[in-house]
Order: structure tokens, then C-alpha cells, then sequence
């Protein structure tokens, strides 16, 4: 099956948070496009959904929102997703990747767009980490 990793973004916190996604909860991803809203219940999150945002393959190649296509594309842009010119009128000839999620695809990014129950801080807590032998209590 296909494994993601998931970057989802909380613009409440400013916080950014990794999921790593395999399985059935890959699954509901695989077939949306950049701009669809996704349920997160499968991924862990009940309650809260997310807004995919873009993507990119195992070559870094970015997802780009307005190719609506599955595969890879070289497109001559001035500009926008994965091309930031330097001087004025520079265009280049890039590869992207369509807006459709695929299997090819290793990250794909979301934004949060309703919550849920219980805070994204206390789902993805850290472990508290244990002070070592050798430091200094006070």
C-alpha cells in the first residue's frame, strides 16, 4: 500500500505537525486534488478536517494547483510554485506534478480547516524528556 507523510499546518498556533499515513488512511487521500477537503477521523484526528494544500514526489518535484493532471509535466513559468525568478521577465521550463494525489506522492501538505475536540498541541505532545545522570538538579 502507499505510505504518506502528511504536514499539516494549524494557522490557529502557527504550529506544523508530521503525520505519517499508511494504509486505509492513505487511502482516503489517494484520488483528491489540491484544494479538496480531506476528514482527518481515519488519520487519528477525529473531528477534524484538513484542506490539501499541495504535495510532492520522492524527486522533491512539486505538486502545482493548476495542472490538472496525475503525472509529471515540464511547463514553461515565470513565476508561482517551485520557480522564483531572480530578475524581471525570467521564465524557466520546470517539471511538476499534477494536481491529482497518486501513489508517486511522499508528502502532501494541509492546512487545518475545522477542529476538533481536543487541541492539536495535546494529540502530538512530546514526551516530557528525563534529566541525566550527569546534570545538575537544582
Amino acid at each position: 500500500m502507499v505510505d504518506f507523510k502528511v504536514v499539516l499546518s494549524d494557522r490557529k498556533t502557527g504550529r506544523s505537525y508530521k503525520i505519517d499515513v499508511a494504509g486505509g488512511a492513505a487511502g482516503s487521500i489517494m484520488g483528491k486534488r489540491i484544494g479538496e477537503e480531506v476528514e482527518m477521523g481515519p488519520m487519528g484526528l477525529p473531528g477534524y478536517r484538513m484542506e490539501i494544500t499541495g504535495g510532492s514526489d520522492r524527486t522533491g518535484t512539486p505538486a502545482r494547483r493548476n495542472l490538472p493532471y496525475t503525472g509529471r509535466r515540464r511547463l514553461l513559468v515565470a513565476g508561482g510554485v517551485g520557480f522564483y525568478p531572480t530578475m524581471d521577465g525570467m521564465r524557466r521550463r520546470k517539471s511538476f506534478r499534477g494536481n491529482e494525489v497518486t501513489a508517486d506522492f511522499v508528502q502532501i501538505n494541509g492546512k487545518v480547516t475545522s477542529y476538533g475536540e481536543k487541541p492539536l498541541d495535546d494529540i502530538f505532545k512530546k514526551p516530557e524528556e528525563k534529566p541525566s545522570e550527569g546534570e545538575k538538579k537544582e
